[in-house]
């Protein structure tokens, strides 16, 4: 791995300006480029490399500006403001965090096709859903039952980032609030703000009085109906506790927001 690094420093004549640190997709360091504060990064897995593709397609509206790129690494400015939507969100400002997520994801949104064509459909996306639904059935069954008649009966099918939360959207000074690390899908638009009522954190995510207050902010902002919303919501929040079980890890705090939404999809209908 620091091969490949110092491969992309002598390449593009960067240095270093930090020390190199891995995720579970890829490989990154801090950079300086012509003085820029950037960040190099080295997709080590498809998804990822999907990622990088679509913030070069995006070309700085609504992502951070990718300045170099190839097949498997891109060099980004780095985010250089001091604020924070998690911290936003958790020290009571979470209506302003919501409005900043809505206006970010409204601007990738504009992007019209063609789109990149490596692209992931929403209908591969939730299989993980539809395979737990069958064998453990109760509130997945539900949420697989939500998630085919939307992906059955898809609108506004766009280029998706994928993974909207407080994290992948930060504070890059007078270029104001940008995305990073997408996932790279197509679908329905609307799946791209179901994930952000699943954070900054489990406290938030499933207080029911702060979700009737966000689905009202969203649904306004994104100019979306309220119950297709919560019906991505629902759908969403169901494969994220789905990857949970697999991975082994805890599936509650996304279970908890699924029953939110079903709720109050039962109370609408």
């Amino acid at each position: 791995m620091p091969g490949q690094l110092d491969h992309y420093k002598e390449l593009w004549g960067l240095a270093a300006d930090g020390d190199p640190f891995n995720t579970h997709s890829s490989l990154l360091q801090p950079i300086l480029y012509n003085d820029a504060k950037c960040m190099l990064k080295i997709a080590v897995s498809d998804e990822e490399r999907r990622g990088n593709n679509l913030m070069t397609w995006w070309n700085g509206n609504g992502a951070a500006i990718v300045l170099l790129h190839d097949d498997a690494a891109l060099l980004m400015e780095r985010a250089n403001g001091e604020r924070s939507l998690t911290e936003m969100a958790t020290q009571g400002r979470d209506d302003e965090a919501i409005q900043i997520i809505c206006l970010v994801v409204d601007r990738l949104h504009t992007h019209q096709a063609p789109y990149p064509t490596d692209l992931i459909p929403l209908n591969t996306w939730f299989k993980s859903l539809g395979l737990i639904a069958e064998r453990q059935g109760g509130v997945f069954a539900q949420c697989s039952q939500v998630a085919n008649e939307l992906l059955n009966n898809p609108k506004n099918q766009i280029a998706l980032h994928g993974d909207i939360h407080h994290g992948n959207i930060l504070d890059f000074g007078e270029k104001g609030w940008l995305a990073i690390d997408p996932k790279g899908l197509i679908g329905e638009r609307g799946f791209d703000y179901a994930n952000l009522f699943c954070n900054p954190d489990a406290a938030i995510a499933t207080d029911p009085g702060r979700f009737i207050k966000r689905i009202r902010a969203v649904s306004e902002a994104a100019r979306l109906e309220p119950k297709r919303l919560l019906q991505w919501i629902a759908a969403w929040a169901a494969l994220s506790a789905a990857w949970a079980i697999e991975d082994g890890e805890n599936p509650e705090p996304a279970l908890a927001v699924a029953n939110l939404a079903l709720n109050r999809l039962n109370d609408i209908a």
